[in-house]
């Protein structure tokens, strides 16, 4: 027997990064630099690999320098498929 009208959708977990406020030049937008450190699978050596993503950030909080919480959504534009979550730390 099937159950009609009880089926759900669930959804997966979105991710969160967290990262650095390179630029806040644009209307409601931030661009923000994501660090991931990666180990060299044969010499073990440390390296680290950056991007940078284009953030939303409709309450104009996060200035550059800041470290900020940003989690994955739809996309809002051509370029912005994350949002500005909460402000970590402020620049010094």
């Amino acid at each position: 027997m099937s159950e009609q009208g009880t089926t759900q959708r669930v959804r997966g977990a979105r991710k969160t990064r967290v990262g650095t406020v390179v630029s806040a030049k644009m209307t409601q937008s931030v661009v923000v630099l994501l660090e991931r450190r990666i180990t060299h699978q044969l010499y073990g050596k440390q390296s680290t690999r950056t991007k940078r993503v284009v953030a939303h950030d409709d309450s104009y909080q996060a200035r550059e320098g800041d470290v900020v919480r940003v989690m994955e959504t739809r996309p809002l534009s051509k370029t912005k498929r994350w949002r500005v979550v909460g402000i970590v730390e402020r620049a010094k």
